[in-house]
């Protein structure tokens, strides 16, 4: 039995940090998840098997408690009660599909799993998948790549997870050796913010002609489409749309940014393209954060107000004859948005985020790290814009 005690503290040990380490903010230290589901076949037991997965999940999201507490402006207890909240899914998923039986049973059980924490409902907490690093592992390789990767997630829980690792170890290796950021489409351009928690709350005429200030400077640079973080444009309406068509008169550029659109029962958190000559909300957000922003019991309650989730909608756009895959913030951390996205081919990855709440976290970072690291799979250019 001590043996047995011994064995789940190493596994433990490991996942945590696997989960650190993968989940760092750096794309090609992605790949150290894979080596999760190993630790996890490797538990003896489902108890074991139930830490591993808490291990791994709690280390790889562990800017939560820091973050819910910078922006709740509350304690750090409540905080680590919702990081614990979160890790639910992912640990009883994990835990429940776990076998003591080694083999093909165990490999088909984890890509259940996997399966399960790819898409709603469980998805929707999904963050942390080892399916993620796909894309530095295997770069360019599109949905072969994402198969391999698949395939070789379930090979590691196997007794030929030796030889898998050297194989996934090698194309990693070969892949950081040739590494390059994906870039952006010629004339576009990402522009990060450094304004805090005003974004998006601040609605005054001078805040939004400052914005527009630094949109005109970036336009005399040659960019014909400038891309701003979420909720940039804070609240849109006729208004606003006044102030920003007016504000680019005379520029041919486009401005791609976030904001919030009101309704009777919540609002939409979304994309808007603005020129001189009108606007379109062309994207609404498909998974705003839960519990901040998503809000789903207030309809069970009677009540309204929260973001509404589009899970499924408008995976693409078209701006300027480029078809976009638009990703809000926290849809960065998930999976089936990105492939979702993917399945309609579209020509670049736009995201977008605002997280000034992520101060002395690596949450950004991650965030950043996963888009690229989708981008390189399927060998497509992003922009990215974060206000932090």
């Amino acid at each position: 039995m001590r043996r047995e005690h011994c064995l789940v503290v190493g596994l433990v040990a490991l996942s945590v940090a696997a989960g650190w380490v993968g989940w760092s903010g750096k794309a090609l230290l992605l790949p150290v998840a894979f080596a999760f589901p190993v630790l996890w076949s490797q538990a003896p037991t489902r108890t074991g098997a139930a830490l591993v997965s808490a291990g791994y999940f709690l280390a790889a999201s562990r800017g939560l408690p820091q973050g819910v507490a910078n922006y709740y402006e509350v304690d750090l207890w409540s905080g680590l009660l919702l990081w614990l909240a979160a890790s639910f899914a992912f640990v009883a998923v994990h835990t429940a599909l776990w076998s003591e039986r080694s083999g093909k049973g165990r490999a088909v059980r984890y890509i259940i799993a996997g399966v399960l924490m790819a898409a709603p409902p469980f998805g929707i907490t999904g963050w942390a998948h080892p399916i993620t690093a796909a894309g530095v592992v295997f770069p360019g390789w599109g949905w072969f790549g994402f198969a391999t990767a698949a395939a070789g997630l379930a090979v590691l829980t196997t007794w030929l997870w030796p030889a898998a690792a050297i194989a996934i170890s090698g194309f990693w290796l070969w892949s950081a050796a040739l590494w390059t950021d994906p870039v952006s489409p010629e004339g576009w351009r990402g522009v990060d913010l450094k304004l805090g928690a005003a974004l998006g709350r601040e609605g005054s005429l001078q805040w939004h002609r400052d914005l527009i200030a630094t949109v005109r400077d970036e336009a005399q640079q040659g960019v014909r489409l400038i891309v701003l973080p979420e909720s940039t444009l804070g609240f849109w309406t006729p208004t606003v749309e006044r102030i920003w068509t007016d504000g680019l008169s005379g520029l041919e550029v486009g401005v791609v940014a976030g904001a919030a659109l009101a309704g009777r029962d919540g609002y939409d958190s979304v994309m808007v393209l603005v020129t001189s000559m009108g606007s379109s909300v062309f994207y609404r957000a498909r998974m705003p954060v839960p519990g901040s922003m998503w809000q789903p019991w207030r309809i069970l309650l009677g009540q309204s107000g929260g973001a509404r989730a589009y899970f499924l909608a408008n995976p693409v756009a078209e701006i300027e004859g480029l078809r976009i895959a638009p990703l809000i913030c926290y849809e960065q951390l998930l999976v089936w948005p990105f492939l979702q996205s993917m399945t309609h081919a579209p020509d670049v990855l736009v995201a977008i985020g605002n997280g000034w709440w992520t101060q002395a976290t690596s949450i950004v970072s991650v965030q950043r790290a996963s888009a690229v690291a989708w981008a390189r799979l399927f060998g497509k250019p992003v922009v990215i814009s974060f206000n932090t």
